[in-house]
């Protein structure tokens, strides 16, 4: 049986297209070249990505890389910046209102609650972009992307990872009923490990915008690309791709289900590693946005409870089991646990993820 037609639209020609890729260096060391690799990548998945009716707006790109310390020690000078050392302070990616009253509003929010929440704000940087390499509608509702500091005071590593998450939950959360007239506000990370740059690009965009990207100091030993397609959600700076753990190619059939069964589960859920904080995070899914970055919202939660990422991956997306899938005995008994506290994301098509 066909689906139904609207007009000259044929559901069966829509398909999903985006792009994923991830290079590492698999002793650990960071360098630029990683970096270059992500982004070349990147470039040659082009062809997986869309580009919308002002033929210069693609849908979304972005790349995800480690948190480039020597470059954001350089880049941040004293007094007006503290970098300590490593995984001893997070770096925010943050989208901005261009509008300064609203801009200043925001500001101001962000850096109190930093200090309610025990934290220590060290201070801004506006992130340098290129505007030329930005068209049509991307420019028309491009965000100011500025950078935050933030210090632990003797948080590191883990645990600061685990208040930065906190952190960003609170900020979303007493933000999310302003009203944005030009560009948007949106974390696109928070992190003592890892940061995103991404936006409403097409691939060879991303790098000419974020002048960033092609300083020899900005190093990494790990990056995860994406170029978006949208199947199910409107093209936005937001909702491009990596999100804070994960780039994902494909549509998520059991989306309904899943936002349902973290809801329910949301009263009784506790952790001893965040304590009373685990209150702060809720509700763990931000339906706003799209079915990749709702799982991602929910990765991000389980491993900050405290499973590890790989753990928290086959919860999530558990290898298919059952009578007719022959698999040891320890990872069918694994999957048969988990099924009782985790319904499957179905239908995932291909994920890169990394902490």
């Amino acid at each position: 049986m066909f689906p139904p037609r609207q007009g000259l639209y044929n559901p069966l020609n829509e398909h999903d297209a985006c792009g994923v890729g991830f290079v590492a260096n698999i002793n650990g060391e960071k360098n630029h070249e990683i970096v270059r690799s992500g982004i070349k990548i990147l470039e040659n998945l082009l062809h997986r990505g869309a580009v919308g009716g002002d033929l210069t707006t693609g849908d979304g790109a972005g790349i995800l890389v480690q948190i480039p310390h020597n470059f954001f020690k350089n880049a941040c000078q004293p007094p007006h910046i503290n970098v300590p050392g490593e995984e001893e302070y997070g770096v925010g990616m943050i989208f901005m209102p261009r509008e300064q009253a609203t801009f200043r509003k925001l500001t101001h929010i962000m850096e109190e609650t930093v200090s309610a929440e025990g934290l220590e704000f060290s201070g801004w940087r506006e992130v340098p972009v290129d505007m030329d390499a930005i068209h049509g509608q991307a420019r028309e509702q491009r965000p100011t992307v500025m950078q935050c500091f933030i210090t632990g005071k003797g948080l590191a590593g883990l645990f600061l990872e685990r208040k930065l998450y906190i952190l960003r939950r609170v900020i979303e959360k007493k933000t999310e009923n302003i009203k944005i007239e030009k560009g948007c506000f949106y974390i696109a990370s928070l992190s003592c490990k890892t940061i995103v740059y991404k936006g409403l690009f097409t691939a060879p965009q991303l790098s000419g915008f974020y002048k960033d990207l092609s300083n020899s100091e900005f190093d990494s030993a790990v990056a995860v690309v994406h170029q978006r397609y949208s199947t199910n959600t409107f093209p936005s700076w937001e909702l491009a791709q990596p999100f804070r753990y994960l780039a994902h190619n494909g549509e998520i059939n059991t989306l309904r289900g899943n936002l349902n069964h973290i809801r329910s589960r949301e009263p009784s859920l506790q952790s001893d590693l965040l304590g009373s904080d685990i209150q702060k995070a809720l509700p763990v899914i931000n339906e706003k946005g799209s079915d990749s970055s709702c799982l991602d919202n929910i990765l991000e939660h389980l491993v900050s409870a405290g499973r590890s990422l790989p753990h928290a991956m086959l919860m999530l997306v558990p290898e298919a089991w059952g009578d007719k899938y022959p698999m040891g005995p320890d990872l069918r008994g694994c999957c048969q646990y988990h099924a009782g506290m985790m319904e499957p994301c179905d239908r995932p098509a291909a994920i890169a993820f990394s902490d």
